[in-house]
């Protein structure tokens, strides 16, 4: 094989022709350093190089125009990119630069309008980033895309010549954005620039600039950050002399400064011009002869004369309703076309439709200019008649119809959770939007039949526009965070649908109980020109409040206006021919506040406040911390745990930097679903909240319960129930749910849990010992209960010093609580002193007993016990002893402070014996420092059960070489050294001599 290869290249090689061979004296490495040599030093080759068939260099010419306005460079480029386009331009401004190319059908056009194309596209490369999609492709045409083309094509439009109908596509591109300019006007500018070096007729060039107000400021090409922060974004397009294109958003900025503003956008926009004139000069093309679909005269005169009086005689007539004076139209249409078919004239029947509408413009116009009059009878700024109705859908979340004559527009509005919001993928702006407004215009709103497709670009210019008008009034995301939807349904259209939405739409948002600063209203303001046709000036004018769509059509402006009783929120600005005077645009502010402030009155006396909604149809939103951890769990994997919840509540949950934000539909929603993310997560315990649970475990001494997100609690046998429970079971089963209330924790940390702290407190008769107490001095401190421990031996401890031990036929009065009452020494003896308890003053015995004559005691800590001594509380008071104990002793016992001294060191046991006959020892005088005489009771395997007097038991825990051979029965002489956590008084033994 290696030698096959090789006679193929020596067949190549000898296959070349004469003229290569004889460079085989030079190897590729010199051949290599020859042309580089050429391409950096050497300007004329050598004789061997010229022999070589080498690439030309192509130079490409390029002509640009270097300007400034609002202290930015921006910079017109042409000749470099897209040289086959019919026209093609590359605005530059910063680091962002938009290319703009434009082109025309050939041959003779076959429409009767002009149909033109703008498409605005802005990919991803753009910012150097890889579109998010499954194809990684951009998609469809999105909304910001839709408007932009829209933003160019509304000042463009009016200019091309009447009869253009030749078909026409502007095609604007972004190539590249620093994310600090919008692109939008960028890409009008460009357009303009490629339509004045194209060979399309075209009447331009128009500027458009973009102006915002910061502190009262107005600021020229404001950049996306200062725009963040001004309260007007306005967007004008002109020529030279006259106004083509108004587009703003603003929070209630008055007439006089809108007025201001556009004066000096007129001044910046005009700036554009000049430029893109000398860059037509340098690079332009000549305007190409194109075939203008226009009417004869003669055609024109033989149909007016057939039409013009039927005309007048139905818009003269303001009994007909919009389709009652369609059909007169048609018909008259329709007898003219039967005459023109009689008479075969081909050519008047070409242009029938087209001539017939012209008439209709004239004969509206002449009478309107003339006298003052319009079609339906009302005067010049008169408002059609007005409908207003709130809360009409009582089920959704917020609704209303709005009428304004026989325009008519159904709101709803549907709140939802922050994470609703709107993804936008725009290179610019914001990344969410919480708030929408979708308008749709069906076709049976003007009874016709038609297809109903994906976005459509006049649905979603007017959305946009009412979207805008209500911004400015909604409450701050800090102070209101839900997602807003308003869907706006056309439900009858006879002009200004777009301004009926935004009516509507506030009416709605009130009736949803968003707390709006005010209503927003929107008028539509139309105006009629006479205008000499030897000069194109307009000789007279009327402007008209609130045109039908009649008025619409054949008038020369739509002129959008929404605002508040303070200011105006939004406007667009559509006309007809080629530019208005701005001074008449001005002079239109006007009327249209007059007219907005009539329908502000009577939406007003439909609803003029946020509406308190009622818990069957108002949404709830709760906004809960959560750390990481936390927010996983409540997820889960894949999400499974979240999908859940929202699948058996109903609601939505969106997660957001440590916040997790439920949106339910009502409160008895949001309670079901906190529940459930209270169990899987918990929230921060707090003493004497409320929580749901599940019965984990049952012992002796109480139950274990998960709550709060999988945390255990103890549920004591004692707070079970107001009354004495002699089995739990009884009570709780395993697995049962139970509510729960938080009384605290122990040393631990180990959280404690009360059932009948939740349950309503029982009566119970009046006793006097208890009142005695409680009338003493000032009100004593309250100290929570502590020494509950968690692990097995302090768990059976503590339920061992649960058991109460007083006697069933203890006079002692029982009390509720199981706090723990900490008495002053000074208070413990007055008590005394009252109650007649007399404490001798003698020594203590030297012997307890001849049996223990030899035996020293030594007074014992029980909390050093509980950690040092191996002793089980289970195994000292066992479950056999414990329903003989079971008394209410533990929530009427309170403990002392320790008696400074105030005993003598050397009573005998004689006279200690003879003291609780006087006054016998109970839970009220019992103090720590006491020395009783005490009764063994009973003998258990750690300690003793002793009888203290007076049915009071207490316990005394052996040492651990301490001594067993008690007998029961049997008198010793104790001292009480402390109290349990749960008031049980530990004694210990008194030393003897």
């Amino acid at each position: 094989m290696a030698s096959l290869a090789i006679r193929r290249n020596h067949h190549h090689l000898f296959s070349l022709p004469y003229n290569i061979l004889k460079w085989n004296s030079l190897s590729l490495r010199n051949i290599h350093s020859i042309n580089l040599a050429r391409s950096q030093s050497s300007p004329s080759p050598s004789q061997a190089e010229l022999e070589f068939p080498v690439a030309g260099t192509k130079f490409l010419e390029t002509f640009t125009e270097e300007f400034e306005i609002g202290s930015r460079k921006i910079v017109l480029e042409t000749g470099k990119i897209a040289r086959f386009a019919n026209g093609a331009v590359v605005l530059g401004m910063d680091e962002t630069k938009v290319l703009s190319a434009v082109t025309s059908a050939k041959g003779d056009s076959v429409k009767d309008f002009l149909p033109l194309t703008v498409d605005y596209q802005e990919k991803q490369f753009a910012q150097g980033v890889i579109p998010n999609t499954f194809m990684r492709r951009e998609g469809a045409p999105k909304e910001r895309e839709l408007l932009c083309g829209r933003l160019i094509d509304r000042p463009i439009r009016p200019l091309f010549p009447a009869g253009f109908f030749h078909e026409v596509q502007v095609s604007a591109n972004v190539l590249s954005s620093d994310g600090k300019q919008d692109p939008d006007v960028m890409a009008a500018n460009a357009t303009s620039a490629a339509l004045m070096l194209s060979d399309i007729p075209w009447n331009g060039p128009i500027g458009m600039i973009r102006m915002g107000r910061i502190c009262g400021k107005f600021i020229v090409n404001p950049s996306m950050d200062e725009l963040t922060i001004s309260d007007l974004n306005l967007v004008y397009a002109c020529t030279k002399d006259k106004a083509l294109m108004i587009d703003v958003q603003a929070r209630e900025i008055t007439e006089r400064d809108l007025e201001a503003a556009l004066k000096l956008a007129h001044v910046e926009a005009v700036k554009y011009i000049d430029p893109q004139v000398r860059l037509a000069g340098k690079a332009g093309k000549g305007k190409k002869e194109y075939k203008l679909s226009l009417v004869s005269k003669e055609t024109y005169e033989k149909i007016r004369t057939m039409a013009e009086e039927p005309i007048k005689t139905i818009f003269t007539d303001p009994a007909y309703g919009k389709f009652e004076r369609g059909e007169a139209l048609e018909n008259i249409t329709r007898d003219i076309r039967k005459a023109l078919e009689e008479e075969c004239d081909e050519e008047s029947l070409k242009v029938l439709p087209k001539t017939v509408d012209r008439v209709r413009k004239e004969v509206i116009r002449k009478r309107i200019i003339d006298e003052g009059c319009r079609l339906d009878g009302r005067r010049l700024d008169e408002v059609r008649p007005l409908y207003c109705e709130a809360g009409n859908l009582p089920v959704l979340h917020g609704s209303s119809l709005f009428s304004r004559g026989d325009t008519q527009v159904l709101c709803t509005v549907t709140l939802g959770a922050p994470g609703d919001a709107q993804r936008l993928e725009s290179l610019v702006g914001p990344s969410t939007k919480r708030f929408m407004l979708h308008y749709s215009f069906p076709p049976f709103c003007i009874n016709e039949v038609g297809k109903r497709g994906g976005l459509n670009r006049r649905e979603v210019g007017h959305g946009t526009l009412a979207e805008k008008a209500l911004l400015a009034v909604l409450p701050p995301e800090d102070d209101f965070p839900y997602a807003v939807r308003i869907n706006s349904e056309v439900m009858a259209s006879d002009g200004s649908t777009s301004m009926a939405s935004v009516c509507g739409g506030s009416m709605a948002l009130m009736d949803a109980g968003i707390p709006l600063r005010e209503h927003v209203a929107g008028i539509s303001v139309g105006l009629v020109t006479d205008v000499d046709p030897s000069t194109g000036s307009i000789k007279d004018y009327r402007i008209l409040t609130d045109i039908l769509g009649l008025e619409d059509h054949l008038g020369d402006m739509d002129f959008k206006v929404s605002g508040t009783r303070h200011g105006v929120t939004s406007i667009q600005l559509d006309i007809k021919p080629a530019g208005i005077p701005l001074d008449i645009i001005c002079e239109s502010l006007e009327p249209a506040r007059k007219g907005r402030l009539q329908i502000l009155d009577h939406m007003e006396r439909e609803i003029n406040a946020p509406r308190s909604q009622d818990d069957r149809n108002s949404p709830r939103l709760v906004i809960l911390k959560y750390n990481n951890d936390a927010i996983r769990r409540l997820i889960g994997p894949l999400g499974v745990l979240k999908r859940k919840i929202e699948e058996e509540t109903g609601a939505r949950m969106s997660v957001s930097d440590g916040t997790l934000t439920v949106v339910a539909k009502n409160q008895a929603a949001m309670e079901r679903v906190q529940e459930k993310i209270d169990f899987i997560v918990g929230r921060e315990i707090e003493i004497g909240g409320t929580y749901k649970g599940i019965v984990t475990s049952i012992k002796e001494y109480g139950a274990f319960v998960e709550f709060n997100g999988g945390q255990q609690g103890l549920l004591h046998i004692s707070e079970l129930s107001h009354d004495p429970v002699s089995k739990i079971s009884d009570v709780i089963s395993i697995g049962q749910q139970v509510t729960l209330r938080c009384i605290g924790s122990d040393v631990r940390g180990n959280i404690k849990l009360s059932l009948k702290a939740t349950q309503p407190q029982p009566r119970r008769t009046s006793n006097m010992a208890a009142d005695f107490v409680s009338s003493t001095k000032e009100t004593p401190k309250v100290w929570p209960p502590v020494n509950e421990v968690s692990n097995e031996q302090d768990k059976q401890e503590s339920s061992m010093e649960d058991i109460p031990l007083h006697n069933e036929n203890s006079d002692v009065a029982s009390s509720s609580s199981s706090e723990i009452l900490i008495r002053s020494a000074a208070e413990c003896d007055e008590v005394e002193k009252s109650a007649g308890l007399v404490r001798n003053s003698k020594g203590r015995p030297k012997t307890l007993n001849n049996k223990r004559s030899d035996n020293k005691s030594k007074v014992v800590s029980p909390q050093k016990n509980d950690h040092d001594s191996p002793i089980s509380a289970f195994d000292f008071f066992s479950s056999n002893y414990s329903s003989e104990l079971r008394t209410d002793f533990q929530s009427s016992f309170r403990s002392s402070e320790i008696d400074n001294g105030n005993t003598s060191a050397s009573r005998d046991v004689q006279n200690f014996k003879e003291a609780p006959a006087e006054a016998p020892i109970n839970a009220k005088n019992l103090k720590i420092g006491s020395e009783v005489s005490a009764k063994v009771h009973q003998i258990r395997a750690h300690g003793l059960v002793l009888d203290l007097g007076g049915g009071l038991r207490g316990m005394y825990k052996f040492e651990m070489d301490g001594r067993k051979d008690f007998e029961v029965g049997e008198e010793i002489q104790v001292k009480c050294s402390s109290f349990s956590g749960k008031g049980i008084p530990v004694m210990s033994m008194l030393e003897t001599d």
